[in-house]
Order: C-alpha cells, then structure tokens, then sequence
C-alpha cells in the first residue's frame, strides 16, 4: 500500500509532466478547475486545483472531499503511484473502474488527450 507522502510526490511527478507536455497534451493541462483526488485504501482526498498546466494541491483532507471538484479522481495509492510512473495504463484502469475520472463532458473530451 503507498503511504500519504508517495501520493503527494506521485501527483507532483504528474504535475511536472503535464507542466512539461507540449502540443495537444500542454493545451489540455491548461484548464482551470478545482481538482480532487480521493485515495480509497488510505481513505485520503488531495484537493486543489489544475492551473497554468499544473495541479496544485491545497489540501490533504481525511475522508472523501466534502465539496465536489470539477475534476474529481478516485482511486488507490497503489494505482495513482503506478499510473504516474508508467506501470499502469489509464485507459484500461477507467474502462475496469480501477480508476474513476467524473468532470463535465466538456472537460472530459479536454482531459482525454492527457490520457
């Protein structure tokens, strides 16, 4: 099981690449909505926000967020840590409801060229 501190450097590790990201991907990242990120085995949410191509997180909050982000991811430690370093692929772990994306279709057809 990954611990609190592997999410967070695993979603600062996110963050640099998609601050990195060039073409479609950089101008997918480039949104800006409040963002959260429920880990279900640590029953942990990092909350912020996708700005200026980076997600930068406010808050680690105990329990499932308590407001609904526009972006709102669900998933455990074990994945986030996997997704980010490759080990993982996001389609197939959305498509088997590994991981959970929610966000508006808009957005959705946005973010799915960072996927």
């Amino acid at each position: 099981m990954a611990t609190i501190e592997e999410c967070r450097t695993a979603l600062e590790k996110l963050s640099d690449n998609m601050q990195g990201a060039e073409g479609d991907v950089r101008a997918a990242a480039a949104l800006d909505r409040s963002v959260s990120c429920l880990i279900t085995d640590l029953d942990v949410t990092f909350v912020g926000r996708l700005t200026g191509g980076r997600i930068e997180v406010s808050d680690t909050l105990e329990g499932p967020p308590r407001e609904k982000a526009e972006i709102r991811l669900t998933m455990t430690g074990e994945d986030l840590v996997a997704l980010v370093d490759g080990g993982l692929n996001f389609a197939k772990a959305w498509g088997t409801g590994r991981v959970k994306l929610e966000a508006s279709l808009l957005d959705l057809f946005r973010l799915r060229k960072l996927l």
